[in-house]
């Protein structure tokens, strides 16, 4: 195996944009009228909760990707494949490559808003 291909990791997320992200517009919110009417801390409260009801077995990760994340990665169920270092912003990426595969992050914050983070590989 090259080191490029050790090197890289997969994983799935779900994003909850707030009126300090970036881009103020998803899939589900084009208009963003949502995301600008969402505080940090309520897109915190949604994400912990979404995160517990995983943890918890009342929920799957991939179903709450599907319905709830800002990100168009939602349509496969937060999936964003596999990816190597500097491709994702830093605190993302950090955390994706603490995680064990199996594991589920606590919350990171991005230029993006917050996430939760599964390592699938």
């Amino acid at each position: 195996m090259s080191s490029s291909s050790t090197d890289k990791v997969r994983a799935s997320h779900i994003l909850i944009k707030h009126q300090g992200s970036r881009r103020k517009a998803s899939w589900k919110d084009p208009e963003g009228r949502i995301i600008n009417s969402t505080t940090r801390d309520d897109a915190v409260a949604q994400i912990k909760s979404f995160r517990e009801d995983i943890i918890a077995g009342k929920s799957k990760f991939e179903d709450v990707a599907s319905r709830y994340s800002d990100c168009s990665s939602a349509k496969r169920g937060g999936d964003l494949g596999s990816f190597g270092r500097n491709q994702m912003q830093k605190p993302f990426e950090e955390a994706t490559y603490a995680l064990k595969v199996g594991e589920i992050s606590d919350i990171v914050d991005t230029d993006s808003g917050v996430h939760i983070i599964l390592r699938t590989g």
